[in-house]
C-alpha cells in the first residue's frame, strides 16, 4: 500500500509512556518500537521525539534528602535518559534497526550555525537508517529556557527536517468539541486553518508532562502554517501509528490540514525563534498596514519609530506594530546602533529583509 507520507516525526508524551505510578511502562513502549519498526520497513523515516527520562529516573532512585523540583528533575533525568535510550537500543535491536541518542536544549535552536549542525546530524542518521531518538537534555536546562515541553520541541525538529508529518501521542484521542470527560463531547477529526478552539480547549496540564492541549493547537497551528500535517492521536490504543499512515480515514484522530503555501528553511527556523529574541523593532502605523497586507515587503528604517534592546547583525528581534502589539519575529540586518541611527530615514538598506521575516 501507498505511504501517505515518507518522512514524520514522532512525539511520544509522559503520558503514554508512564504508569499510573509514575515508573516507565515498557509494554507500551515495545508496542510503539514494533509499529515504528513496521513503518521504518515500509520506508518511511522515522523522527522519534521521546519523553519519559524523569519517570524512567525516578523508579531507579531512592533520594536520601529532599530535592528541590530543578535538582529532581537533573537528578532523574541524568539517570533515567541512560535507561530510556538503552531500552529503546534494545528494543529496536531486535528488529535489526540502529537508533541514535540526539540530547538537545532550546538554546540550540537559537544560532543559525547550532540549528544546521543539528540539521545535519540528523540527516545523516537518517541517510545511514539509523533512527533519531530526540529529547531535552533536562539535566543542562534551566528553567527559563526549558521549551515549555516536547511538543514544542517536536514542533521544532518536524519543521527542521522537513516532515510532511508531526505525530504527536498523547492519552487521549485528540481535541474534543468540550471536555474530554464529557460523554457528549467528540473528538474534532479535521481543523482547517483559521479556526478558533479556544471555546473547546482544556487548559489543565498532564499530570506527569509540562504542557497542555493548549500547547499542543499553538504548536500545531504553527507547524500546520509550515506546511506540515500535524495529527493528534492516543499513543495507547493499539497500533495507533500504522494506523493512521495506512487507514486515516477510519482511524480516530485529529488532524490539522497543512498549508498548500511554500516556505523556505530560513523562515521555518525564523518562526520557531521567538523565544530567542534579542531585542524589539517597533512601526509606525503605514508600516503595520503594509506589513498586514499581501506584499511581500521588508522592515524599513522609515517605518520604524522605537529600536528596544541591543542586538547584533542576524540576531533574531521582536517585530512591534504601533499599537504595541508583537506580531512577528525577523532576522536583524544590522546590530541595534545602525538601526538607531537609519531610524525614520529614506532610502536605507531594510532593517529585517522579507525573506529573514515571519509575520504571524
Amino acid at each position: 500500500m501507498k505511504q501517505e507520507f515518507t518522512r514524520i516525526a514522532v512525539k511520544v508524551g509522559s503520558n503514554v509512556l508512564t504508569r499510573r505510578d509514575g515508573t516507565l511502562d515498557v509494554t507500551r513502549m515495545s508496542a510503539l518500537v514494533d509499529q515504528i519498526a513496521e513503518l521504518h520497513k515500509a520506508g518511511v523515516e522515522v523522527i522519534l521525539i521521546s519523553s519519559g527520562a524523569v519517570a524512567s529516573g525516578r523508579s531507579e532512585i531512592r533520594t536520601l534528602k529532599k530535592l528541590d523540583s530543578i535538582d529532581q528533575r537533573q537528578l532523574f533525568s541524568a539517570v533515567g535518559q541512560a535507561k530510556l535510550i538503552n531500552r529503546y537500543y534494545e528494543l529496536f535491536r531486535d528488529h535489526g534497526i540502529p537508533v541514535g541518542q540526539v540530547l538537545t536544549t532550546k538554546e540550540s535552536f537559537g544560532t543559525r550555525r547550532h540549528y544546521l549542525n543539528q540539521k545535519n546530524c540528523m540527516t545523516v542518521m537518517l541517510e545511514n537508517g539509523v533512527i533519531p531518538i530526540v529529547n531535552e537534555n533536562d539535566t543542562i536546562s534551566v528553567t527559563e529556557l526549558m521549551f515549555t515541553d516536547n511538543d514544542e520541541l517536536s514542533g521544532l525538529i518536524a519543521s527542521m527536517m522537513d516532515t510532511q508529518a508531526l505525530i504527536i501521542l498523547s492519552n487521549i484521542d485528540g481535541i474534543y468539541n468540550g471536555s474530554p470527560n464529557d460523554p457528549s463531547s467528540s473528538v474534532i477529526r479535521e481543523i482547517g486553518h483559521g479556526k478558533d478552539l479556544s471555546s473547546y480547549i482544556q487548559t489543565s496540564k498532564s499530570s506527569f508532562g509540562r504542557g497542555g492541549m493548549l500547547t499542543k493547537t499553538n504548536i500545531a497551528r504553527k507547524v500546520a502554517d509550515e506546511g506540515i500535517t500535524v495529527i493528534i492521536a492516543n499513543g495507547k490504543r493499539d497500533n495507533i501509528l500504522v494506523d493512521i499512515l495506512q487507514k486515516p480515514e477510519e482511524t480516530l484522530c485529529t488532524r490539522f490540514t497543512p498549508s498548500q503555501e511554500p516556505v523556505s528553511s530560513i523562515k521555518k527556523w525564523i518562526a520557531h525563534s521567538e523565544g530567542f529574541a534579542k531585542g524589539e523593532i517597533h512601526m509606525n502605523e503605514c508600516a503595520t498596514e503594509v506589513l498586514n497586507s499581501d506584499k511581500a515587503v521588508s522592515i524599513l528604517p522609515v517605518g520604524i519609530t522605537r529600536i528596544e534592546g541591543e542586538f547584533e547583525k542576524d540576531d533574531i528581534v521582536r517585530i512591534i506594530d504601533f499599537r504595541g502589539n508583537a506580531v512577528g519575529v525577523g532576522k536583524a540586518n544590522c546590530d541595534s546602533a545602525q538601526a538607531r541611527e537609519a531610524m525614520g530615514k529614506h532610502g536605507k538598506r531594510p532593517v529585517v529583509h522579507y525573506d529573514y521575516l515571519y509575520i504571524e
